[in-house]
């Protein structure tokens, strides 16, 4: 069995790379969400802390407590976790030493630090799957201490396969979601086809594949589908090693089309760094192996082995047809798809595949654990054996634990029954869960809005007679200008205001604290809007009167001749979103009341310490930038460092004879001692030259050929 160390490691450093965009993305934003001045002043949470230390810590857990203890600031404090994220995450990317399990711990908890305090702004999907992510890191990751004792690693492929099994939940459940909560766009398969506008972050080409055909949209839809619900059940835990590196390509263009038509959101990135748990170290070999003649039992292996791997392929494209009822129409060339299933089938089906799936994932963990145990049990030595089987041991129990306490949120998926989980699995889940060791996906699908995109238009007035519209940077407000590419940067402001659009304004507290902060004028929360002050129109003075409308946003079409339109977007008004409010409004500090940002505490000076005047120094910097030209610009050095760093480590070879290595000079000593006492043996040859010829005359003589 091949083993599992290349994907380990491709997977250790490209979590590091989606650790280095998370806190670098948090970081940039931190002072116009968190700030003193911020939508939600973390200082409120710190403030408030009544409890010790250590109990506040197991309450709440995030060092951001620590920050009055150490003389820091509540944003200061903040600034720090996020700066000592991106070092470490920087570090991790570069040196191949510090890709260990305590550096990935120490991420994992500061990256814990800040999820606990963001509130709205740090509940996405992709923030719990890195945190779950995170913890698995520091379970694959070596040990410096271990590393030390013994350079055997047998138990690798036991805790790398909580990878894979993190990776099969969450693209199953993903899938499932889509059609098991309700949403017509899915059950139709014109998902898709409004799907391209109404994403978060679409991208320019978004537009162009809006304009595809909507047979060719529906066959997409059946593709995605296909891909997270069909693809994981029959191929992730299949034995037949080609079928799970097949399903690796499947989930890996799958991800790719949605990065270049969906905005590069760090979800994309976590399931690519996920999908390495399908491949092992042959995939990443360079050298071929000999061929050699097949057995008879090796040759009906293989010949098994390409069977089955046919039969499930022609499975997986057989159910598609099937059950999405795939017909060529020759006469109009297009490929005609329907669903030919119902809901309640479906949820029938659902909780079918429950209990397999569990036992597929108990009998694949087996395997793993019974194959690290031989291997453990085959290490030479006495003492090496011992400490391979506590290792093995060890972190056998951890993976087993976090397998256990992972059945619980799986079984919440939609369709699912959670009864048969033991209550002692349960109890322990409810004890970890506030660490987000493990979490459900799929459970928040947002359903594709039928009647276009709808986004909330911020407008600000000085006299309340001419409104002027406050375009976000990351937003499709102008209709004339194309959608922003805004990967790898996440703006949480304007995902929060993407999600807020189907609601009121009651429902999401922060954004009260948004009106606020623009009717004062607040340089950090305006940062969130438009870096560059020539683009706010009130960056002189703020506005006096604040309010907010929805719009259906939709991609313009292009005419029957194929011209392009001259704007990108069309959009009609809905409703109204947030009443006009000003500074001093009963309404507006009784919903600032409501939402908790009235300040109960005062804001309480940062100390003037070396360390504030460097954090304010750096960010002085910053100022002015946005956050995808700062995102990039660190990974094109972070790029450039690691190609001159592969340029300069390739060994260069002198012209000449190929030096031999000490495995040749050890062959050939004995050689030459044979040929030096075979030459003793023999009399001195004087004729040189001509004495070998007239051996080879008396050999030829002596043939019997020459005889005859």
């Amino acid at each position: 069995m091949a083993g599992v160390r290349i994907p380990a490691q491709i997977f250790l450093w490209s979590l590091s790379v989606v650790y280095l965009f998370a806190f670098a993305s948090i970081y940039i934003q931190a002072p116009g969400l968190f700030g003193d001045e911020g939508l939600v002043p973390v200082h409120h949470q710190v403030a408030g802390v009544q409890r010790p230390l250590l109990e506040q810590l197991q309450a709440s857990p995030s060092l951001l407590w620590l920050g009055p203890t150490l003389g820091l600031g509540p944003q200061q404090a903040l600034e720090i976790i996020c700066l000592l994220g991106v070092l470490l995450s920087l570090g991790a990317i570069l040196l191949g030493a510090l890709r260990d399990s305590l550096v990935y711990l120490c991420l994992w908890a500061l990256y814990l630090s800040l999820y606990t305090v963001g509130g709205d702004f740090l509940r996405s999907e992709w923030d719990n799957l890195l945190l779950e992510a995170g913890l698995l890191a520091f379970l694959v990751a070596p040990c410096a201490l271990l590393r030390r004792i013994s350079f055997s690693c047998h138990h690798d492929p036991v805790t790398f396969w909580l990878t894979r099994w993190l990776f099969f939940r969450l693209v199953l459940c993903t899938g499932v979601s889509k059609l098991a909560s309700g949403d017509p766009s899915w059950w139709d398969l014109t998902a898709l086809s409004r799907h391209f506008e109404t994403q978060a972050s679409p991208t320019p080409l978004a537009w162009y594949a809006h304009q595809l055909p909507d047979w060719l949209s529906k066959l997409g839809a059946v593709y995605i589908l296909t891909a997270e619900i069909t693809v994981p059940l029959v191929m992730f835990f299949a034995p037949v090693r080609s079928l799970r590196i097949g399903a690796f390509y499947i989930q890996v263009f799958l991800q790719l089309c949605f990065i270049l038509l969906g905005g590069f959101s760090l979800l994309h990135l976590l399931t690519i760094t996920l999908s390495f748990s399908l491949l092992d170290n042959d995939h990443f070999s360079c050298h071929k192996k000999k061929t050699k003649p097949k057995t008879w039992s090796q040759f009906l292996v293989s010949c098994l082995s390409f069977l089955v791997k046919l039969a499930v392929y022609l499975l997986v494209l057989f159910s598609a047809i099937k059950l999405f009822k795939l017909e060529i129409n020759w006469e109009k060339k297009v490929v005609t798809s329907k669903t030919t299933f119902t809901p309640k089938s479906f949820e029938e089906f659902v909780k079918q595949i429950q209990d397999p799936t569990i036992w597929v994932g108990v009998l694949s963990l087996t395997w793993e654990v019974v194959a690290a145990l031989l291997k453990c049990v085959c290490a030479r030595g006495i003492l090496n054996k011992l400490l391979n089987l506590i290792q093995w041991a060890i972190f056998t129990a951890a993976a087993a634990a976090v397998f256990a306490v992972s059945l619980v949120p799986y079984t919440a998926m939609a369709g699912m029954s959670g009864g048969k989980i033991l209550p002692e699995v349960r109890k322990a889940y409810g004890a970890v869960e506030k660490y987000q060791l493990v979490s459900a996906y799929g459970i928040q699908h947002r359903m594709v809005p039928p009647a276009g995109r709808p986004e909330i238009v911020l407008e600000g007035s000085v006299d309340k007679k001419t409104w002027t519209e406050l375009n976000l940077m990351y937003k499709p407000d102008s209709l004339s200008e194309g959608p922003p590419v805004v990967g790898p940067h996440q703006p949480r402001l304007d995902w929060l205001l993407w999600e807020a659009a189907v609601g009121e304004h009651d429902q999401n507290h922060w954004f009260t604290g948004l009106m606020h902060r623009l009717l004062e004028g607040k340089r950090d929360v305006v940062s969130l809007l438009q870096v560059d002050e020539a683009q706010y129109p009130f960056s002189q003075t703020p506005p006096a009167f604040v309010r907010a409308k929805v719009y259906h946003y939709h991609f313009t079409r292009t005419t029957e001749d194929g011209t392009h339109p001259q704007a990108w977007w069309k959009r009609q008004y809905v409703r109204e979103f947030f009443p006009t409010v000003h500074l001093g409004d009963p309404a507006l500090d009784s919903l600032l009341s409501d939402a908790g940002l009235k300040e109960k505490y005062p804001v309480q000076s940062s100390p003037d310490t070396p360390v504030s005047q460097a954090l304010g120094l750096l960010r002085g910097h910053m100022r002015g930038l946005s956050g995808p030209l700062v995102l990039l610009t660190l990974f094109a050095t972070v790029a450039s460092i690691l190609l001159l760093k592969a340029l300069f480590s390739q060994p260069h070879h002198p012209k000449g004879p190929k030096p031999k290595s000490a495995s040749e000079h050890k062959n050939k000593k004995p050689r030459e001692a044979h040929e030096g006492s075979e030459k003793s043996r023999a009399p001195p040859n004087r004729g040189g030259k001509k004495d070998n010829s007239e051996e080879r005359k008396q050999d030829s003589d002596r043939s019997p050929r020459k005889r005859k």
